[in-house]
């Protein structure tokens, strides 16, 4: 395993930084500064008897956070200057093996619109371990590629409108970049407005091999095109790793994770995931930073600091892992035991607190396991109130949510909550927490 670079490096890297196919189906009308190899686990557990526990993690978490002073102040970086405006997770866990001048289109749902000057970061490595990590996994460089082309545009109410007011995205003041396999970089800020309920577009046009990108999961439009002119549907799509705003907002807030977290299998541009109707709610003086990417483990995180680190420059961090460590367990090993995750847990949120993070730590949710895996969530559930009390953090029940007293494994909304599901997980989570954001 690689040793993690230290997130001191990662954060002078990044302020010096000038800045800087796919399956078919219909058409539609992403200096590495810190690295771990490997590593990748995911998540799953409830707990059918947390409650008292929950309770008793949440009143001790609510003593610790009212006391501030010993949290260490955030340092002033281009991540707490430009933060999230989309709710979308634009992270990287998969890998474009070759691309000849392929340009890739998206279209991402804005917390707030008008004119705002927006940055972009970028990271040429794969943040979580896909699958059974045969084509990405946790820390994998990326190869050499060349951006010859970047704008962004207002894509108007829907995909069948006109794509308008495209604003070149330039990298030290060219409007072309070559990007090595070991660099983070950041463009150049850009101004553009964004109508309400408009959509923000991102389109650049990339060459070369090994590109860590995104598995979208048809959560949004993501398109590519050979010719520039006629684009179809593409899962696989390099984004940036923020889509960055200036904005004056009173509270940020990131949610790290797997897919549940980013809100795969729910319907197309609904965006009814809970991560999304808990930013909603929230509302656009509070952003909200969606670092959930599919597959991922909580060992991925604990691993890779290039990922961790992101999600730390934020006020408040929601960690939400368990599944994947289950199902699939650690990158290069097997699965993972109650023991093993409630380590990486610890890990991670050990760090977060150490960079003056509030957290709150989500349990993992019913799967309809058999007895084993079942077994394992269980296990875990019973463990995670102890690793929020012990740092202090907070504890949120999401497994109950998501399930009955009657049937604790089975999950009622689904294994990827639907929409109905994600609404119930919102609605209770801004209940508890809600005043914080205030």
């Amino acid at each position: 395993m690689k040793k993690a670079k230290s997130i001191t490096t990662l954060l002078l890297a990044l302020s010096i930084c000038a800045v800087t196919a796919c399956s078919s189906q219909p058409t539609d009308s992403s200096s590495k500064s810190s690295s771990a190899e490997s590593t990748a686990s995911s998540e799953a557990s409830e707990a059918a008897d947390s409650t008292t526990a929950s309770d008793t993690s949440s009143e001790a978490s609510a003593e610790n956070s009212s006391d501030t002073s010993s949290k260490p102040e955030k340092p002033v970086t281009d991540f707490t200057t430009y933060v999230s405006n989309t709710v979308v997770s634009t992270g990287n866990n998969f890998y474009i093996e070759k691309a000849e001048n392929i340009t890739y289109r998206a279209y991402l749902p804005v917390e707030q619109y008008g004119e705002l000057e927006y940055k972009f970061f970028f990271t040429n490595m794969v943040d979580s371990t896909y699958a059974k990590g045969k084509d990405a996994f946790v820390g994998k460089d990326g190869g050499t590629y060349t951006v010859s082309n970047a704008v962004i545009a207002d894509g108007g109410t829907s995909t069948e409108d006109k794509i308008t007011n495209r604003t070149p995205v330039t990298f030290g003041g060219k409007t072309t970049k070559e990007v090595a396999s070991d660099e983070s970089y950041w463009s150049d800020p850009v101004t553009i407005n964004i109508p309400e309920g408009h959509y923000l577009v991102w389109e650049w046009t990339v060459s070369g091999e090994g590109i860590p990108c995104n598995k979208m999961s048809t959560l949004t439009s993501t398109t590519s095109s050979a010719d520039g002119e006629t684009f179809a549907y593409c899962d696989n799509i390099p984004l940036p790793q923020l889509i960055g705003a200036k904005r004056e907002v009173k509270h940020t807030v990131a949610a790290i994770g797997d897919s549940i977290t980013q809100g795969c299998q729910t319907e197309l541009m609904k965006y009814e995931f809970w991560a999304s109707k808990i930013s909603a709610q929230l509302g656009s003086d509070v952003s909200f930073f969606n670092c959930g990417l599919g597959w991922a483990r909580a060992s991925d995180a604990a691993a890779n600091e290039n990922w961790l680190s992101r999600v730390s420059q934020y006020d408040t961090v929601l960690v939400a892992f368990g599944t994947n460590d289950i199902i699939s367990g650690k990158y290069g090993g097997k699965k993972s035991t109650a023991e093993e995750i409630e380590e990486y847990l610890d890990t991670i949120v050990s760090y977060l607190t150490e960079k003056g993070c509030d957290v709150i730590l989500f349990n993992a949710p019913p799967q309809d396991f058999k007895k084993t895996n079942e077994g394992i969530r269980t296990a875990l559930n019973e463990k995670i109130p102890a690793i929020a009390e012990k740092y202090g953090a907070k504890f949120f029940d999401f497994a109950s949510l998501l399930s009955t007293a009657d049937e604790p494994a089975k999950a009622v909304y689904g294994g990827h909550p639907n929409g109905e599901g994600g609404t119930v997980v919102a609605d209770a989570f801004v209940k508890q927490f809600g005043n914080l954001f205030e």
